[in-house]
């Protein structure tokens, strides 16, 4: 794969998932177009080596699985992202009447987003219903194809005091506009069931979120071709794309290989759905059970294998170099950054990033280090998060990026192939761990 096609098939799956409900949608999608067969969680598995397989939890979640035909070293080999990003939520009760003939939504912080970037961007409105079909109750995606909302910023001659860096009340300034007076209270949920197909009254309840419609673009004024992207929510649909990128293109006899997208990363993963559910540990027991092993090969395999957990990474600032470590910085279009901390709030250890860096200095492939500034908190993400269930050994990484949180954001057009090239190292290669003291590149 080129950079360039590499570039533009991460543009694509943006697109195509303005929520992490269509993000689960569009990796089933592509899995099933790949060959793999669908598991639902409430049916009986049946398995066989060499086999295809995947399945969802909450429409929101996907998990698949490619295992082995050669089974001689009983593991694992996981790679695990986020389909979530930072947004408004619209509440259940979603209008706000006046002032004057006015209607705004009533909407809530999902995740830790970066408020002002949201402001004076048209927003769409896309999500989950929940409708009515006699004695069913159905779940259906929708996604607005046309702007329905925008957030106003004051004006700086209304506001001189915080014009340059506005202090936001998420309840007071944060508020959508919906409509200037053609629109009446119940509209919005009339929207919504138009959007799925049904009268209002069979619109039971629905997960709505804003999103920006603002195009994705590969852009750059460099003669060797773009040098950025710039997208919603690459933190975390970038590392989601190229691990499944990744896992689709390899082949490994020797292992079961996993693809994980999770939601509910960015409000701490303790969800039915999220890295701390049951879900990674349920779906790695139900393929043991229908691969017909044991409750000891089980625990002896999860001591063999090995996560890498995929979730973006600062890049340096070009106006704030001082909010990074002096060393421990990263660079776009540098390549696959391994992230560590002491606190643990990464997952890496040297144990693991010598197992990691040694499938991507065999590969050719470049990597880089990131580590946060002493004095400074960093965040985390879902490898040691996921551990609390299915006990591995994990490194941390990500695409390098700038804007975290931001509602459009900005990356290097070369990473995407490089993140893809990295982890497909890692997916073919067979890791055969023996506890802490080695591991065998065979």
């Amino acid at each position: 794969m080129t950079d360039n096609q590499a570039t533009q098939g991460l543009l694509d799956f943006v697109r195509a998932c303005p929520t992490m409900f269509h993000t689960a949608a569009a990796i089933g999608r592509r899995l099933e177009e790949a060959g793999f067969a669908y598991l639902p969680e409430g049916e009986a598995w049946h398995m066989e080596p060499g086999g295809r397989y995947y399945t969802s939890r909450n429409n929101s979640s996907v998990i698949a699985v490619k295992v082995g035909s050669e089974l001689d070293s009983y593991h694992f080999q996981l790679a695990a992202a986020h389909g979530d990003s930072p947004c408004f939520k619209v509440k259940a009760a979603p209008e706000l009447a006046g002032p004057g003939d006015y209607l705004r939504l009533d909407v809530e912080a999902y995740g830790g987003m970066i408020d002002n970037t949201w402001l004076d961007r048209p927003l769409g409105v896309a999500g989950r219903a929940l409708v009515r079909e006699g004695d069913r109750v159905e779940s259906r995606l929708f996604a607005t194809d046309r702007d329905v909302a925008i957030i106003p910023s004051v004006a700086i001659h209304l506001n001189r005091e915080g014009g340059r860096a506005p202090e936001l009340n998420r309840a007071v300034d944060l508020c959508a506009l919906f409509s200037a007076g053609d629109l009446e209270k119940g509209a919005f949920d009339a929207l919504v069931a138009a959007e799925v197909g049904v009268a209002p009254e069979r619109l039971l309840a629905r997960d709505a979120f804003l999103y920006n419609r603002q195009e994705p673009v590969a852009w750059g004024a460099s003669p060797e071709g773009p040098e950025f992207v710039s997208a919603p929510k690459l933190d975390d649909l970038g590392c989601a794309y190229v691990a499944l990128e990744a896992f689709l293109a390899t082949e490994n006899p020797h292992d079961v290989g996993v693809y994980a997208c999770f939601d509910n990363e960015e409000v701490g993963s303790n969800t039915k759905q999220g890295a701390m559910s049951t879900f990674l540990r349920d779906v790695l027991m139900r393929t043991n059970a229908a691969l017909g092993k044991t409750d000891e090969d089980y625990l002896r395999a999860v001591a063999g294998s090995m996560l890498v957990s995929c979730d973006n990474a600062h890049a340096c600032h070009p106006n704030h170099a001082e909010k990074h470590d002096e060393a421990n910085r990263c660079w776009l279009n540098r390549g696959l950054v391994i992230k560590e901390a002491a606190n643990q709030h990464y997952c890496t250890d040297a144990f693991s990033r010598a197992a990691l860096v040694a499938v991507l200095d065999d590969a050719g492939v470049p990597y880089q280090t990131f580590a946060n500034r002493s004095d400074m908190a960093g965040g985390g993400t879902l490898g040691n998060l996921s551990n609390t269930q299915v006990s591995l050994h994990g490194v941390d990484v990500g695409l390098p990026q700038l804007a975290m949180h931001s509602s459009f954001e900005t990356a290097g057009a070369r990473d995407v192939e490089l993140g893809i090239r990295a982890l497909s190292a890692f997916y073919a290669r067979d890791l055969r761990i023996t506890g802490a003291d080695s591991v065998t590149l065979a």
